[in-house]
């Protein structure tokens, strides 16, 4: 059966506890801070004009995204595949959601605020690496920000490497690709991904 009203919901679920309403926050605290200089991966979740959603993975050495000021985050953009979807829809679009994760801990940390673009040399240099600064960058401006529980991490046993796969039980991307594209040599596909990877990362 369809839930198709917010008194629907609320009558299976109730109210949220007032430990989960007064957790959210306007601004980082210490906590974020840590966290965030912590965490080498954050995902972004950003929407089109139309309507359509997209979420991103952004990931780097621990800290990666830096913090400016309380409000503020500056997320670095380095090679990938030029799709440049999520910031095709801050341009349209400044909302997104960041979900920080940091390896072994089952906690995350997300962030709701508004996006814009950045090619400001003076803010992207810092964040260069190897000498290469990123092309752009996106400045997050807080609105909201909270610590989310474990659960679902401790669900997944994400962290746990007995749940981990044993990664030649399924197709590389190469062989994926050529399957889905058609008309592309396997061997050449997986020549590019890898020289990518090894190559391309900054």
């Amino acid at each position: 059966m369809e839930i198709t009203s917010g008194q629907e919901l609320r009558q299976m679920y109730g109210q949220p506890s007032e430990r989960a309403r007064r957790k959210q926050l306007s601004a980082l605290d210490a906590h974020c801070r840590n966290l965030i200089a912590l965490s080498p991966f954050v995902v972004i979740g950003s929407s089109a004009p139309d309507g359509g959603a997209d979420v991103s993975p952004k990931g780097d050495a621990p800290g990666f995204v830096a913090v400016l000021d309380d409000r503020t985050l500056l997320i670095p953009d380095r090679p990938g595949n030029n799709r440049v979807d999520t910031m095709t829809n801050i341009l349209n679009n400044a909302q997104v959601g960041l979900l920080f994760l940091v390896p072994g801990m089952n906690e995350t940390l997300r962030v709701n605020g508004r996006a814009r673009l950045t090619r400001d040399e003076s803010l992207l240099a810092p964040l260069a690496v190897g000498g290469k600064v990123p092309r752009t960058g996106l400045l997050v401006e807080i609105d909201e920000v909270f610590l989310h529980c474990g659960k679902a991490l401790i669900r997944a046993k994400l962290w746990d490497p007995a749940t981990q796969i044993d990664r030649s039980q399924f197709p590389s991307l190469g062989r994926m690709l050529a399957d889905q594209i058609g008309g592309m040599d396997v061997a050449e596909a997986e020549r590019r991904t890898e020289d990518a990877y090894r190559n391309r990362l900054y």
